[in-house]
């Protein structure tokens, strides 16, 4: 057989089945009820191209590309092996079962067609590999694709392949995420299938894609999460660089993918959670309800919170997470003042992720939630150890190094505070802490003595969407400290109406600064208005 323009799809050896038909890429077959139905070459490639892009109209111009090399042919070409691939199929131009004619525009594969298989290229091998653990539900699941070249890109070509490689490493490090191997996601090189099938042949909730492309001398990259049940896209980010910063790029693209995919996915599968019956629901989507609550720090959502982890663990008692969630739920109590009992609450968080601890010592949320524990006792040493091995387990963890950068604030380290907050907020721009990282960097501000900045940024912070009434507290504290005797008053208003309980012991409690100054400073601003 001469050889045959196909697209790009034709390397991962598909199989694709529509009515009574296969399309097999690899062996370039057309089989109708098992029986190979002779195609020429031209005929088989249309074929191909229209099916494996039945999601759009193929302009002419695109079969032209594909099928002839971009050769110039006549339009009556085109139409020939059009009712040529019609024919084989047993259509043709007034019932268009297969392939419809779209006026001016081109044409459309319109039947349903799926991947069922692969042929020479073996991708069976891929499912069953991750079957067990992505089937289960116990974690989501991801493969990240090799990414597309967009255009001539020349000596820059391997980026294509070497920033999936190096993300598929660093997701490997979060074990909350179940991560296909390379040598599987890889054989979808250039695969154009829909999400559905990608998912079903790679057994996978989620997948990375991307594109490369030059642009005059800076490179350009795309990355896209797409979740395979809906085709929807979780989330995008376009990275633009000169080719002299390629290697700043890779760091960038690394980072901040990883900071999203932290916050996204659990976002995420949170949104799907809520559309299940809670009788029903799995430990996991349990436990990603319990998050979406987790984060509003008000009473109301911290105990459906505690329900829902709660829930979690009774379905699966080893699920290390859901321990680390109930350790945040109990610091959240003690932290907000949600009860009289604090010391029991401060107790429960650190037995919860003494638990989570025995159960994945190297989950990096589980390490945060025992480095949290210590902070409500005022034990900053001993928190910080924590958070810096929760930040060593995975460099990328927003969170972690937020809440490092906020205890390393609390304990003097104001150089090493303001890097993480800053590397924190550029990781998570939309972090649901985002408003506690602003608030980090007031108060970082705030111990060095320049309370115009301070209270600047507490501004931000406190008027920021989900801010607790602890951030308003230290608006009061910044405002006051820089002389807008105003503003502090009307945040001095805002506390008192959303919790009069609150007073000076409940901010250093929460805020168990070691500076004697800067505790002085902040307790004379408070008392002024009456705190």
């Amino acid at each position: 057989m001469p050889e045959i323009a196909l697209p790009l799809l034709y390397a991962a050896g598909m199989i694709y089945r529509f009515d009574t038909f296969e399309l097999d890429l690899a062996k370039l077959e057309l089989r109708a009820d098992d029986a190979v139905r002779p195609v020429e070459p031209q005929v088989f490639s249309l074929l191909a191209l229209l099916v494996g892009n039945r999601e759009r109209v193929v302009s002419r111009d695109e079969i032209i590309e594909n099928v002839w090399d971009g050769r110039v042919v006549s339009d009556s070409a085109i139409d020939s092996r059009i009712k040529s691939a019609r024919q084989a199929l047993g259509d043709d131009g007034t019932t268009q079962r297969f392939i419809k004619t779209i006026h001016r525009k081109g044409f459309r594969f319109v039947a349903d067609a799926r991947v069922v298989g692969s042929g020479s290229v073996a991708l069976a091998g891929a499912a069953e590999a991750s079957a067990a653990p992505a089937g289960h539900g116990a974690r989501p699941s991801i493969a990240v694709l090799p990414f597309r070249h967009v255009g001539v890109i020349g000596p820059y070509a391997t980026l294509a392949d070497a920033l999936p490689h190096e993300l598929i490493s660093d997701l490997a490090r979060l074990h909350w995420l179940f991560v296909t191997a390379r040598e599987s996601s890889f054989r979808l090189r250039g695969a154009e299938a829909d999400p559905g099938e990608i998912g079903r042949l790679l057994d996978v909730h989620y997948y990375l894609a991307g594109s490369v492309e030059m642009i005059g001398n800076r490179l350009a990259v795309m990355v896209e999460l797409i979740d395979t049940r809906d085709g929807g896209i979780v989330w995008a980010e376009h990275f633009a660089v000169g080719i002299q910063d390629v290697h700043q790029l890779r760091e960038d693209i690394r980072a901040q993918t990883l900071a999203a995919l932290e916050i996204r996915i659990p976002l995420h599968e949170a949104s799907i959670a809520r559309l299940s019956v809670s009788e029903n629901l799995d430990a996991w989507s349990a436990y990603h309800r319990g998050l979406q609550h987790m984060y509003r720090f008000n009473r109301t959502d911290n105990a459906a919170a505690l329900a829902l982890f709660q829930q979690s663990i009774a379905r699966d008692p080893g699920f290390a997470r859901a321990h680390a969630g109930l350790s945040f739920v109990h610091f959240q109590s003690a932290f907000m003042h949600h009860t009289d009992d604090v010391a029991g609450e401060v107790a429960l968080s650190r037995q919860f992720a003494t638990r989570g601890l025995e159960l994945d010592p190297i989950d990096p949320f589980v390490n945060f939630a025992m480095g949290r524990s210590f902070w409500l006792e005022g034990d900053l040493q001993s928190s910080l150890g924590w958070l810096e091995r929760a930040t060593t387990i995975s460099p990328n963890y927003a969170q972690g190094i937020y809440a490092r950068a906020w205890a390393e604030s609390l304990a003097e380290r104001s150089i090493e505070s303001r890097k993480h907050v800053d590397l924190a907020m550029r990781l998570s721009p939309l972090d649901p802490l985002h408003y506690a990282m602003v608030g980090t960097r007031a108060f970082i501000h705030m111990m060095q003595g320049e309370d115009a900045e301070a209270a600047d940024w507490a501004e931000r912070a406190a008027r920021a969407p989900g801010a607790h009434v602890l951030i308003a507290m230290i608006a009061i504290a910044a405002h006051a400290l820089a002389g807008d005797t105003a503003k502090a008053t009307a945040w001095a208003a805002n506390v008192r109406a959303r919790n009069p309980a609150l007073g000076r012991n409940d901010f250093f409690r929460a805020f168990p600064m070691q500076s004697a100054t800067m505790r002085a400073r902040a307790s004379k601003a408070l008392a002024t208005f009456e705190f």
